[in-house]
């Protein structure tokens, strides 16, 4: 099935992935142009996370599949191939809309079933990424987490969130919210190419600056930090210092991972912009999807002094609920039996 030959507000049937029909819609607009929305009527909304006795979270929400801000690296990209679509530039321009995610919520949440867990939100895909702006599915699920007072955590690149800081704070009084921004990097070079799609970094600084304002704490998770063009002593200092000077409560290091899927579109991406680290990146991740373990303790040590000395300290067990990478859950077709399952990790 191959949902890029429909044609604007054309339907076609997708009962294997949503049981329902999928309308697709282009905007003429500049923000959405070269992003084709199809928009879906899903069966179910919450996930649950495969192994999540590993995890700081057991259950995930995703409005969105497939995103706009184009992280060349990131994990998610496997997820498109599901639906017949790759995991390259369809997976930043073909964007599954899940148009009833709020009325679905609430009636899981309203589930006699349901025990009122944690849910992670932008674990996937960015819940503010730019499709937000217009669906607007925010709002209604962040009432619905409010109205049956449940936990959930947001992360996110996207400066969208402050639109939500007003619901965000009524949520915060009635049970616990945590949010935190994913911000790897400062290098302003580095952001253009790599994750083309998204607001600035020193944006996203604005954001923890503007809720903790609010008196809403938020976490940053630096990630990815990726090695030999981020990883540098001065670069992670740069980095750190600027993460402290935003009031984040926290920061949690991540060392850049390549899944199948990201890192075939990342290593084109390192081969057309750096391609003398092509070979240098080959054997650093020759053994798997993970940097070595003496890299990744490496960084987060390094990391974690720099906090200390600006005075922040790094992420508490269970502190704003912060996602980490691991078998995190994002069910391929909708929790469709008869499609293979997929995963997802922290959204990097």
């Amino acid at each position: 099935m191959r949902w890029n030959n429909l044609s604007d507000d054309s339907r076609a049937a997708a009962p294997a992935l949503f049981g329902t029909d999928v309308v697709t819609r282009t905007f003429d607009t500049p923000e959405f142009r070269g992003i084709t929305f199809h928009e879906v009527r899903a069966r179910s909304i919450l996930n649950r996370v495969p192994g999540a006795s590993r995890m700081p979270f057991d259950w995930t929400l995703n409005a969105y599949r497939g995103c706009s801000h184009a992280c060349v690296y990131c994990f998610a990209r496997k997820t498109h191939s599901y639906l017949d679509l790759d995991t390259g530039a369809d997976f930043d321009s073909q964007i599954v809309v899940k148009v009833n995610a709020p009325e679905l919520l609430r009636r899981e949440l309203g589930a006699p079933r349901w025990r009122g867990e944690h849910i992670a939100m932008g674990t996937n895909v960015d819940c503010y990424q730019r499709a937000e702006g217009r669906y607007r599915l925010m709002p209604g699920i962040i009432e619905a987490l409010r109205d049956y007072a449940n936990p959930f955590s947001i992360l996110t690149k996207g400066t969208l969130i402050l639109r939500d800081l007003p619901l965000l704070r009524q949520a915060a009084e009635v049970t616990d919210v945590g949010i935190s921004v994913s911000v790897g990097f400062v290098d302003t070079a580095l952001w253009r190419t790599v994750e083309p799609g998204t607001p600035a970094p020193e944006r996203r600084l604005d954001v923890v600056r503007a809720l903790a304002g609010q008196g809403i704490a938020c976490g940053v998770l630096m990630a990815p930090v990726i090695p030999y063009l981020s990883d540098s002593p001065a670069a992670l200092r740069e980095t750190v210092r600027a993460i402290a000077a935003s009031g984040a409560t926290s920061v949690t290091p991540l060392a850049l991972h390549l899944r199948p899927g990201a890192r075939e579109w990342f290593m084109r991406w390192l081969a057309e912009h750096h391609p003398h680290l092509v070979r240098r990146y080959q054997v650093l991740y020759a053994d798997g999807a993970y940097a070595p373990t003496w890299y990744q303790r490496r960084i987060t040590g390094q990391v974690h002094e720099l906090a200390a000395e600006y005075g922040m300290g790094p992420a508490r067990p269970g502190a704003h609920r912060t996602p980490e990478p691991g078998p995190a859950a994002e069910t391929a077709p909708e929790r469709s039996a008869a499609a293979p399952r997929g995963t997802q990790l922290t959204l990097l």
